[in-house]
């Protein structure tokens, strides 16, 4: 059973997570728990801090068949296309909100794969929108940090409603 969801405003989601030294067997453990509470949610993506977990751990899945996560560690972009993609991002530490982010439509990204070794892997579309939207979440941003500030205080605000219902 996967650990519940770190909720915003908690400190947590604004702190960068610490590098993955070495990919473990207790590395494999919280991707695999990581999997099980993205496939729960549903969604194509989570990052370990979302769970509290202060490791640069990202999962993404953003296959119609799902089953095909991949599993990184300190992910990093190495090169984002000069065209954009919008699409709808939310987050399971901010229940019942999205908002239309604007990111690149596909990115090179270097990580620590399952065995361990250094990987460089292409992510287009969706893929691409989920892979830096968890990167953000390692460096303690969140999605609606791409928004105005008129539009993430109009968004936090609408957030703070629904929890108090």
């Amino acid at each position: 059973m996967p650990r519940p969801f770190v909720m915003w405003p908690d400190r947590r989601l604004r702190m960068a997570a610490a590098d993955v030294a070495a990919i473990t067997d207790e590395v494999r453990a919280i991707w695999d728990e990581m999997i099980a509470a993205m496939e729960a949610m549903p969604g194509v993506g989570l990052a370990a801090v979302q769970l509290g977990i202060p490791l640069r751990l990202a999962v993404v899945d953003a296959s119609t068949a799902r089953g095909l996560a991949v599993r990184m560690a300190n992910p990093e972009v190495l090169h984002a296309s000069a065209q954009f993609r919008e699409h709808d991002e939310a987050s399971p530490n901010l229940p019942g909100v999205s908002a239309i982010i604007r990111r690149p439509r596909a990115v090179t990204v270097s990580f620590l794969n399952v065995e361990g070794a250094q990987e460089e892997r292409d992510f287009v579309g969706l893929w691409a929108t989920s892979v830096q939207h968890q990167i953000d979440h390692l460096a303690g941003r969140m999605y609606f940090d791409h928004l105005s500030k008129t539009r993430r205080d109009m968004l936090l605000r609408r957030a703070q409603k629904l929890g108090r219902s």
